[in-house]
């Protein structure tokens, strides 16, 4: 870790790289916007995986005092990762034939057509907890009429992938056990939130004439605001929506590979602990003596003894950590690898051929429907997932290693 502090900055900067020349410079000049930020507690810390984002870095942390940024959260609230592992040996299963290819082949397969990929959502009303305390307590979120609507349609998302670089991959770790790790949000609610609240927060911040410039997109509102408190509802129903949103996809995932393994061979499936962690949210902590709000967006809290998933890229090791509850990050890790190349320098530098036979090579199948994107998401446009661990060993202990075996993509 390094500290940048100059001119530039009114507030250090954090930094869990080598040295200012491993941060690309958009994600450097959007660090020094946050620096700026009259509202900061302490220092800005960015992560080992940290890059630019839309207003923040992803893999930046904030605390701020008596305020709140809905872009510091980001457009996709209580993004994050759920992970199980199992009882069972990848190399006991991954050679048994079905109708359907090899075991992983026919899980691949059965998660693609019962779990909505991408724009996909189900036709039927799905079961929803959360969505239903929405609206038994709708007064809470009736001041912002016009979001009204998304508690309705979020019946017919939760329990669906997304695209991106969403993904639920079949892995096997370290010891050899098949694991499952899936990586989804909040789907259309949590973008719509962000839009929303993003908009009246400049909006306000242009009247009250704030030294926050629109230019940053880091307008913010006081969380005693009404607009904040509305923010903080809105914020909160997407966190548990998205929190939810995982636990159904992984249910309906571990029940796929409990009957096809049992159906074709005589072990019997057991699952572990379940791990489910979001990585775009804020949240008020203490810190240093101050209740301030803890926006980390792309970063994973982890307190002292607390469990964590980062995942790394489809066809390379992802891990899972056990926090140090280092109070310089404020807790936190990064949340994956990082990317290298943008979704559309991927495209330009690395050819669908180029992946899909890496994929092959490293014995990974992949379920995604169209293949002509795929490099976007190829483990090249990705920092290497070992070295953004070993620059963080001071944040997380690693205690499982992942790789992929299968992995489905909307």
């Amino acid at each position: 870790m390094f500290v940048i502090y100059n001119e530039k900055t009114k507030y250090p900067i954090k930094v869990w790289l080598e040295d200012i020349n491993s941060i690309d410079e958009n994600c450097l000049e959007q660090a020094y916007h946050l620096a700026n930020l009259p509202f900061v507690h302490k220092w800005v810390s960015l992560m080992p995986d940290t890059h630019a984002g839309k207003g923040m870095p992803i893999g930046g942390v904030i605390a701020t005092k008596d305020v709140i940024i809905p872009n510091a959260v980001g457009v996709d609230i209580g993004c994050g990762m759920d992970f199980i592992p199992t009882n069972i040996k990848v190399a006991d299963i991954k050679d048994i034939q079905t109708g359907n290819g090899n075991i992983i082949q026919s899980i691949i397969g059965d998660i693609m057509r019962e779990i909505p990929l991408n724009q996909e959502r189900y036709k039927e009303k799905q079961e929803s907890k959360v969505l239903d305390e929405a609206l038994v307590n709708i007064d809470k979120y009736s001041e912002s009429e016009e979001l009204l609507p998304l508690i309705e349609d979020g019946y017919y998302q939760v329990g669906s992938l997304g695209g991106g670089n969403h993904f639920i991959e079949l892995q096997e770790d370290q010891d050899g056990f098949l694991c499952i790790m899936l990586h989804s949000g909040s789907r259309h609610l949590g973008k719509a939130i962000c839009d929303y609240f993003h908009k009246k927060a400049t909006a306000l911040n242009n009247m009250w004439f704030s030294q926050v410039t629109e230019e940053y997109h880091l307008a913010f509102l006081p969380t005693e605001s009404k607009e904040g408190t509305q923010y903080i509802n809105w914020m909160n129903l997407a966190l548990d929506y998205a929190f939810e949103n995982r636990a159904h996809m992984l249910k309906k995932t571990c029940d796929i590979v409990k009957k096809i393994i049992e159906k074709h061979t005589d072990l019997e499936v057991l699952f572990g602990e379940e791990i489910n962690c979001h990585h775009n949210y804020a949240a008020l902590e203490n810190h240093y003596g101050k209740n301030v709000w803890v926006h980390r967006k792309g970063a994973t809290r982890v307190r002292e003894g607390e469990l964590a998933v980062i995942p790394g890229a489809m066809g390379s090791y992802s891990y899972v950590v056990e926090g140090k509850g280092n109070p310089e990050s404020f807790c936190t890790s990064s949340h994956g690898a990082g990317r290298c190349y943008s979704r559309s320098g991927a495209m330009r530098t690395f050819t669908t051929e180029q992946v899909m036979v890496d994929l092959k090579e490293n014995g990974v199948v992949l379920g995604k429907r169209k293949k002509n994107d795929v490099a976007e998401e190829c483990r090249f446009a990705y920092k290497d997932i070992d070295v953004v661990m070993a620059n963080q060993s001071d944040l997380v202990t690693p205690i499982r290693k992942l790789k992929t075996v299968g992995v489905v993509k909307g």
